[in-house]
């Protein structure tokens, strides 16, 4: 399955811990054992024949019924145990999520977590590779393996150091802003694709705003403003602490919002595992969000 997903035996070694001649040992192995051929090799793809179209529909049942196996007989433990891992963009893994991490232990103390924190594009990447178990993203991804569903909603706001702007300014104005150093986050980051999308449907390119600089985190960002270097669009969660110790200000930008919210994106067509879908479950509670279906 993996070299049926990834089209390579090299890359399907990656995402299977093994070397690549292992994966090609073992595919000749089934290939004998089947008498018939299932990859066509070639030295820039590999493709499926057609008797490894139909066993890939096989497998995946297969798989699908293992894992209901191991979730129907783990419902008959008297304590939940098992692992969880999930990956988490970096303003839900920094701001958010400690919280809820902390009530889900509280509840499930057997269950083994780990966590690991990234940007959006590559959280979806781990998701299909299989590296970790659920993502929790800052933006709506279109991928037709994915499945994504809003769990809470976020505002981006406008935030610059004490002073920064006169005393008197209120709201800050497009023209402005334009004229403002910005520091932005990295392309691939789940911020950064909801700013370049409100500025899109306002009618403005980022590239016609004075970018001066894009860092790889909130907290660098934060840091920077702080410093004077400039302002930056980041979510109202980012910076409680700092608004407390008035070490940031915050400004709403005249005829634009910038409100999105945080999805939880796993694998479809997968049976989820049980301590997945009971963290799924228990977010939902946390949130106050009902399931929602989004395809």
């Amino acid at each position: 399955m993996a070299v049926a997903e990834k089209k390579s035996f090299s890359e399907a070694g990656k995402i299977l811990f093994v070397t690549q001649p292992t994966i090609t040992s073992q595919i000749k192995a089934l290939e004998e054992e089947l008498h018939t051929k299932l990859f066509e090799r070639t030295t820039k793809k590999v493709e499926m024949t057609q008797s490894a179209v139909i066993l890939y529909k096989y497998a995946k049942e297969i798989i699908r019924l293992s894992d209901s196996a191991q979730k129907e007989i783990l419902k008959i433990e008297d304590m939940i145990h098992g692992d969880l891992s999930m990956g988490c963009s970096l303003t839900i893994g920094e701001y958010i999520l400690p919280k809820y991490l902390k009530q889900f232990k509280d509840m499930y103390p057997l269950i083994q977590m780990s966590v690991e924190i990234s940007n959006s594009n590559n959280i979806i990447t781990s998701i299909k590779d299989q590296f970790i178990d659920v993502g929790l993203i800052e933006t709506p991804i279109d991928d037709p393996e994915i499945m994504v569903e809003p769990f809470l909603e976020d505002e981006l706001i406008l935030i610059a150091s004490p002073n920064y702007f006169s005393n008197n300014e209120i709201t800050i104005s497009i023209e402005q802003l334009k004229r403002t150093p910005l520091i932005v986050r990295e392309k691939g980051s789940g911020t950064r694709a909801v700013l370049e999308q409100y500025l899109n449907q306002a009618g403005m390119s980022i590239d016609r705003l004075n970018v001066v600089m894009e860092l790889g985190s909130t907290e660098a960002i934060k840091a920077a403003v702080e410093s004077g270097l400039g302002v930056s669009i980041v979510s109202k969660n980012a910076i409680i602490k700092e608004q407390q110790l008035k070490l940031l200000t915050a400004y709403p930008i005249k005829n634009i919002s910038f409100y999105r919210y945080f999805y939880i994106a796993f694998r479809k067509e997968q049976v989820l595992k049980s301590t997945t879908e009971l963290f799924i479950e228990e977010l939902r509670k946390m949130t106050g969000k009902q399931e929602v279906s989004v395809s």
